[in-house]
């Protein structure tokens, strides 16, 4: 309807007589349609820089806090595993929290998400710091250590939520977004393994003993106390180098990226409320599958690696999204057995290791590029309902905090509950035990349980296929729509 009605505006103008255009003024002609603009690698690399900060700090946080928390700042474990759990479940809350906020955000000069971006970026890196800070007192060391890392989590948020969203606003094509999460995902990885190494080559330095007998003399404590505080000093510095990092790649990601709005998404007046969007978002079956299957594939694994990235971003344009998953991340299942069966070896450990990084490539590349998906297939089951992108991404954020919030506090209270002690040269055969059960079987069961929950996936390389036509027609209507909108005001004024 929309082209017809241009195609009559066009055919008006041009039985005009000659006489009645003044000089200067041309028939009305209903204008083309744009060419499909391409994002550049500089553009990509921009976008991809931005994912580094939340794995910078994740990984340091992820794999140092609760060392720290036991042996520097030598809480017990019992509260060490109240402020892992509560400061990953408040984490999760925060996401859906944060996409509300985002979703009342009004379209500004910048974009809509890329303020948030920009003003949580400095308050985060203070709170940052703060968490690797020793206060002087100890009667309030747990509060102050939830405090801060409950306001870090938030304020990270703040970041990570508009960055995710902003996957859908770089490009309107779906092999564009392909692309640059292929080229987020392997700067992502590249984050992990730079966090985990400033992290443990800078605390690494400091000289910290075991203490061999809680009746140890008082010169050997004296001595112990000299090399925490040297411990601490180290975790200091390692936190200043990472909040560089930090704020070296928002800069990039802001000054690199650009936002773009969909054609169609413009002519919207009225927004939507939040729980009604909630509601559709979360009756929408192939996103509920989604987030289900990768709820428990992401409980499994704590190591990456980074070469395999652009692999798996062949495998899944090659053999499609679905096949990759199956493959992907069950490759590490008989690697994780080894580990259980076999007693300590550093070959095997370093061939799991290996393994373990191929897996979570594919775990890393694949839940990302697939949510873009899901949205593409909610916009064309809903096409009156725009500006939903902040919630599916922040509820699925939600879910992938949440299973690390379960599986840090789980892993912190059995060593509690097993005998671990604190800063001990040797530790109890059931807490040897325990770890093993923790990084072997119980990531087993739980791939296999996110692949089946991946059986009821509704959205294969044939139905993206479909989804993509009918989005390019939807944006090819709404932007003839558009031109024959000012083609009939035009007319109306030579007239």
């Amino acid at each position: 309807m929309a082209k017809g009605e241009g195609a009559e505006s066009g055919s008006a103008a041009g039985l005009l007589p000659t006489g009645i255009l003044q000089a200067g003024e041309r028939p009305v002609q209903v204008k083309e349609p744009k060419k499909k603009k391409q994002l550049s690698i500089c553009n990509k690399l921009c976008y991809a820089v931005g994912g580094a900060p939340y794995q910078v700090t994740g990984c340091a946080l992820g794999f140092f806090l609760q060392i720290y928390l036991l042996d520097v700042a030598q809480v017990d474990p019992f509260s060490a595993s109240i402020i892992l759990f509560v400061g990953r479940a408040w984490d999760a809350i925060t996401d859906p929290l944060v996409g509300f906020c985002i979703s009342k955000s009004p379209w500004t000069r910048l974009g809509r998400l890329m303020p948030w971006i920009t003003f949580s970026t400095p308050l985060a890196i203070i709170a940052y710091f703060l968490i690797w800070f020793v206060p002087d007192f100890h009667q309030g060391q747990t509060l102050w250590y939830l405090l801060f890392y409950c306001l870090f989590e938030t304020l990270v948020t703040c970041f990570h939520v508009p960055y995710s969203a902003l996957t859908m606003f770089i490009s309107t094509e779906q092999s564009e977004r392909d692309s640059a999460t292929a080229y987020r995902m392997t700067v992502e990885v590249l984050g992990t393994v730079l966090g985990t190494a400033i992290q443990g080559q800078i605390v690494g330095q400091a000289d910290s003993p075991c203490i061999p007998d809680a009746n140890a003399s008082t010169v050997n404590r004296t001595q112990s106390s000299t090399s925490i505080k040297e411990t601490q000093n180290a975790y200091l510095l390692a936190a200043g180098v990472i909040a560089s990092i930090y704020v070296i790649c928002a800069v990039i990601l802001i000054l690199g990226v650009r936002e773009q709005r969909e054609s169609y998404e413009t002519q919207q007046t009225k927004q939507m409320p939040f729980f009604r969007g909630l509601r559709l978002v979360m009756s929408h079956g192939p996103y509920i599958k989604l987030i289900a299957g990768f709820l428990f594939t992401s409980l499994a694994f704590m190591f990456s690696a980074t070469v395999t990235i652009p692999i798996w971003q062949w495998f899944l344009t090659r053999f499609g999204k679905k096949t990759a998953v199956y493959i992907g991340i069950s490759s590490a299942v008989p690697f994780l057995i080894l580990v259980a069966l076999m007693e300590s070896n550093l070959i095997v450990t370093y061939v799991v290791a290996v393994a373990a990084g191929i897996s979570v490539a594919a775990a890393f590349l694949l839940p990302w590029s697939m949510l873009p998906d899901v949205i593409d297939d909610f916009h064309l089951k809903q096409p009156h309902i725009h500006g939903t992108e902040p919630i599916f991404f922040s509820f699925y954020v939600f879910f992938t905090k949440f299973a690390s919030g379960v599986s840090l506090g789980i892993s912190t209270l059995s060593l509690d509950f097993t005998g671990y002690q604190t800063r001990g040269c040797s530790q109890p055969a059931r807490v040897k035990f325990t770890l093993k059960m923790l990084v072997t079987m119980a990531p087993i069961v739980l791939i296999l349980i996110g692949l089946l929950l991946f059986k009821l996936y509704p959205i294969d390389e044939e139905k993206r296929r479909q989804n993509k036509k009918a989005l390019q027609a939807l944006r090819e209507e709404a932007s003839s729509s558009g031109c024959s909108d000012t083609d009939s005001t035009e007319l109306a004024s030579i007239l």
